[in-house]
């Protein structure tokens, strides 16, 4: 095993999860948002405008509760 601290490992895979998880998430939403044109309609939405930005708001909602659940639990005490 290594020499790391439980509560400094815990801080560090609460930082990586948060990172990874939200540039994922940003990279899946600027593909399908910008790439495929669904972020901008020309002069009325479209089907796939809807269903984009009904994504966007349910994920992102998912995102943050579980970012918030994620940092709300208690570091390991030692």
């Amino acid at each position: 095993m290594s020499d790391m601290e439980d509560d400094a490992r815990d801080l560090l895979v609460r930082t990586l999860m948060t990172v990874s998880l939200g540039s994922l998430w940003l990279l899946i939403n600027s593909t399908f948002g910008l790439m495929f044109g669904w972020f901008f309609f020309d002069v009325v939405p479209t089907l796939g405008n809807y269903i984009f930005y009904a994504w966007f708001l349910l994920s992102l909602g998912a995102l943050v509760w579980y970012f918030i659940r994620l940092w709300k639990k208690k570091f390991p005490i030692t």
